[in-house]
């Protein structure tokens, strides 16, 4: 580091901010949200700070709409979604948008698991939904909390990623795949 500050300092005549520079490999710095991977071939990807923060704005997004539709809160939620997928539209790698679409999927399953507040009215909703009238009834009380129960087998069986899609709930995998084929 001392070399390159010389060089950029004394013969570019450039200023550096100490906090922010430092000499490492390009996969263990980040760089406008993105990331390259190390392993085998190079590769851009989103890096993992990025998807913190994206996750954290769709919790805020999504308490403050606790007491909205399902289809209001999609509505919300989409226009975020399509910002951010279209500023990482370059990267190269689909694991952390998997795991997104799957996470926000079972963020919205709880949220839906919260607002049926009450075992009998889980249990009506879940037979609605096509599940077995026992299985429901057992679901639906089980004592497990809201999460548990949004990536339970009932709730993904019940409620899978074609379900939200028809509800207009934007993929960020699919979208991704769309950018890239107009590439």
């Amino acid at each position: 580091m001392s070399g390159v500050r010389t060089f950029l300092e004394d013969v570019l005549r450039l200023r550096i901010n100490t906090e922010k520079s430092l000499v490492a490999q390009p996969w263990e710095r980040k760089f406008l949200g993105y990331s390259v991977t190390r392993y085998r071939e190079n590769r851009l990807t989103i890096a993992a700070a990025s998807v913190q923060r994206l996750m954290q704005k769709v919790r805020d997004l999504m308490r403050t709409g606790r007491g909205q539709s399902l289809a209001h809160t999609i509505e919300d939620l989409n226009p975020l979604l399509r910002g951010w997928i279209n500023y990482f539209r370059l990267t190269e790698t689909k694991r952390a948008l998997e795991y997104l679409d799957g996470w926000m999927r079972r963020r919205l399953r709880c949220l839906l698991w919260r607002q049926w507040k009450r075992p009998a009215t889980r249990a009506r909703k879940l037979r609605a939904l096509g599940l077995s009238a026992e299985r429901a009834r057992l679901s639906a009380g089980n004592g497990h909390g809201p999460w548990w129960n949004a990536g339970a087998s009932h709730m993904n069986l019940m409620l899978p990623a074609k379900y939200f899609t028809a509800k207009g709930l934007v993929s960020l995998l699919g979208t991704h795949q769309r950018l890239q084929s107009f590439s």
